[in-house]
């Protein structure tokens, strides 16, 4: 369901897919390191901690309620540091907070 109907986007070195509103009482992620990218296991794994860390110490941020789930796909083929996976998952909560909301053009009628 994730795929079919999620939403997604990107931000430096990271892609996602987020759908919201799946009735679970908590929200879900799930982190995608492609073997194609780097074929080391633990290359993969030590970008896979970074993007879950990222992503415990930002939840709060989240508004979304009803549940979501997230897929976190890392896109880039250089080993970005913490600090910069930290600031793309920063990013990309914001935007899927902002992803639900209306445009001020939408609000005010329409007209410009």
């Amino acid at each position: 369901m994730l795929l079919a109907k999620g939403k997604h986007g990107n931000v430096e070195g990271l892609r996602y897919l987020c759908r919201k509103g799946t009735d679970n009482e908590v929200n879900r992620i799930m982190v995608s390191v492609p073997k194609k990218l780097f074929k080391r296991a633990v290359k993969r794994n030590l970008l896979k901690r970074r993007i879950r860390e990222s992503y415990r110490k930002q939840k709060h941020n989240l508004t979304i309620e009803g549940g979501l789930d997230v897929l976190f796909m890392y896109s880039t083929k250089e080993i970005l540091s913490y600090e910069q996976i930290y600031a793309a998952v920063g990013q990309i909560i914001d935007k899927i907070n902002h992803s639900g909301k209306p445009k001020k053009n939408e609000q005010e009628g329409g007209e410009n």
